[in-house]
């Protein structure tokens, strides 16, 4: 009975090994994904593109071992918090988020479901962990570095202004980063004998009075703090450079594509493929205080020639041998 009784236990644990391997292949991962501008779904978004393309790089295939709920606000940040209790209540196994504000909002809904930040500036100085190197909770990912740039964008602005002795700098009051974003820029330009104007924004019709109020306080130029919002409003606040004749400086890309005059900042699409590899960590085991924030290593000058004729400026040579791309 006793030889019985063990060839029973050796045959059932034979049998549920490959039970348990094959429980664990069909296993589909959740991942949420909270966002506060426009989500393109497409895979050609220059942002959110990547992450869904470096989750397929790591072997996740939608539909078969992976699920994305994504969640975009529209631009509107009223609307993240019905949005990030809407995934807690998915429970689902990791949550993506796409800038300071879409951060905010996940780390107030859940102190217990994994956090991956794939963008947000100052993670430290936001709450969000307690260091880079051990964030300690439950949100790790990769940090902008906005805040150690702004003497670069200043520097930078200066060569294509001279004589620049006014600056406005564009912040979201709902961007708990912007006040240190505003604070650094205002220390770097003190040293150079320039006067910073903030101007805040919220909302479409708050990004138009703000540059009606940049030309009646005769400012000189804008540099538009990085934002999600803000990235979303690119064409409008290009536009209303143009309109007021301001030379202007965004920390992405896309502001240049959508036709203002620079852009210095990190590669923020790399930033979203990147979050794929920490959500994949996670997925295997780890525990997201235990691995360090990312901070950028390299940064892009992206500058719009056709812009700056519009301006009626030329933009100096030394700048443009400098710059990753010039779009004309």
């Amino acid at each position: 009975m006793k030889r019985r009784r063990l060839l029973i236990a050796l045959f059932g644990a034979t049998c549920a090994a490959p039970l348990r391997s094959f429980a664990q292949q069909g296993k589909v991962w959740r991942v949420g994904f909270l966002a506060l501008r426009h989500v393109d779904f497409a895979d050609t978004d220059y942002y959110y593109g990547p992450f869904r393309q470096g989750m397929r790089e790591l072997g996740y295939v939608e539909g078969r071992n992976l699920g994305i709920e994504w969640r975009s606000a529209e631009g509107k940040v009223e609307r993240l918090p019905d949005l990030a209790a809407q995934l807690v209540q998915l429970k689902v196994d990791v949550i993506v988020t796409a800038g300071t504000p879409a951060t905010s909002v996940a780390q107030k809904a859940t102190a217990t479901i994994p956090i991956v930040i794939a963008a947000a500036t100052d993670p430290v100085g936001s709450g969000f962990v307690k260091s880079l190197s051990h964030p300690g909770a439950n949100i790790t990912g990769l940090s902008n570095l906005t805040l150690d740039i702004s003497p670069k964008n200043l520097e930078i602005m200066l060569s294509i202004v001279p004589r620049l002795s006014h600056v406005a700098v564009l912040v979201n009051p709902t961007n708990s980063a912007h006040a240190a974003i505003l604070k650094s820029t205002q220390a770097a330009a003190q040293k150079l004998n320039i006067k910073v104007l903030p101007a805040e924004a919220r909302t479409a019709q708050e990004i138009e009075r703000a540059f009606s109020a940049m030309a009646r306080e005769h400012a000189g130029a804008v540099i538009v703090a990085i934002d999600s919002f803000f990235i979303q409003q690119g064409r409008q606040i290009a536009d209303l450079a143009a309109k007021h004749r301001l030379p202007s400086m965004s920390g992405s890309r896309e502001y240049v594509e959508a036709g203002g005059l620079m852009s210095y900042g990190q590669n923020l699409a790399d930033n979203f493929r990147r979050a794929a590899t920490y959500v994949d960590k996670i997925l295997k085991g780890a525990k997201p205080g235990d691995l360090p924030v990312e901070q950028p290593t390299t940064f892009e000058l992206f500058i719009s020639r056709k812009a700056a004729k519009g301006l009626g400026i030329t933009i100096p040579q030394s700048i443009l041998v400098r710059a990753d791309r010039v779009i004309e």
